[in-house]
């Protein structure tokens, strides 16, 4: 007897698998980054992600339908790959910026303050009540994460704050254009094409740099694993979560990664943030939470209202 799973209870699930995955890209991606350079690791990693991707569409039967794509799905492909390559620059010089990966996941939990913002902008979509405290608290948590409190301007937040704003604002862009066109696009393809312009991208600044493409054993064997995790099972999970349940209801599980990053910088680096930091982050997360349930609540009043 074939068991039927509801299509909620699969987003759910991929979601949570995403959560875990790229909790592990921080902790992976870090111990690289202190072995490698940005260019070095950038071409390990997303080769290797590049091959998962391949593996796994083939052998879904998914590469043949890039034979019947229109000029706009191509287009669609190149945007969010552009878009893909500065908000994940971006990323990585921030793990590589900041000491701690966990402090970089909290100041993460921007990134739906981004979206909500973008989607009134783009999408017409209305705030509530919730949704506009819990902007508020993601704000604030990450500015108690960043604050250092220097005296001199260019000083008050830590360093790598601002790649990581930067790199929430780009993908807040990717996230919207990913979820309106995640039906004429398949996840696995979406992927694919993701891990591609990223691995190119990598490969010409080796190149522009003039940086030696051998590296460590150790920053190999920490690239093998976090790809596998990174550009591969993340960037797959993600795109099954939003196609099975709403972009909120799949904040509501992401915003609780930070979590999962500082126990694997514990475990892996003997580390932790600072006792303010991890209270900011807690409050970024009770952030993230109110404005995914605003969210719900939103779109449960627009059904009702049809």
């Amino acid at each position: 007897m074939k068991i039927e799973i509801p299509d909620r209870v699969k987003g759910y699930l991929f979601s949570f698998i995403a959560v875990i995955a790229v909790s592990n890209v921080y902790i992976f991606s870090k111990a690289a980054l202190n072995e490698a350079t940005l260019a070095q690791f950038g071409t390990y990693w997303f080769a290797f992600g590049f091959v998962w991707n391949i593996l796994f569409a083939w052998q879904r039967k998914k590469l043949p339908t890039i034979k019947t794509f229109k000029t706009k799905q191509y287009l669609i492909l190149l945007t969010l790959g552009i878009l893909e390559i500065a908000g994940t620059s971006f990323f990585f010089l921030a793990i590589r910026t900041v000491p701690n990966p966990a402090v970089v996941s909290f100041i993460g939990n921007v990134n739906p303050v981004f979206v909500t913002i973008l989607g009134f902008i783009f999408l017409r979509e209305r705030f509530n009540i919730p949704e506009l405290i819990g902007m508020g608290l993601a704000l604030l948590g990450a500015f108690i994460i960043s604050y250092q409190g220097s005296e001199v301007i260019e000083n008050i937040f830590i360093e790598g704050t601002d790649y990581m704003i930067l790199s929430g604002f780009i993908y807040s862009f990717s996230a919207i254009i990913a979820k309106k066109n995640v039906q004429v696009l398949s996840p696995s393809i979406m992927a694919l094409s993701r891990t591609m312009h990223l691995f190119i991208f990598s490969i010409l600044a080796l190149v522009y740099l003039h940086e030696s493409i051998l590296i460590s054993n150790k920053a190999l064997w920490n690239i093998i694993i976090g790809s596998a995790l990174g550009p591969f099972l993340t960037s797959l999970a993600g795109y099954q979560a939003i196609k099975y349940i709403e972009a909120s209801r799949n904040s509501i599980l992401g915003s609780s990664k930070g979590l999962f990053v500082m126990i694997g910088a514990f475990l892996y680096f003997n580390t932790l943030p600072q006792p303010h930091q991890i209270w900011g982050g807690l409050i970024s997360i009770t952030g993230v939470i109110l404005i995914s349930l605003g969210r719900i609540k939103l779109s449960k009043k627009t059904r009702n209202n049809r």
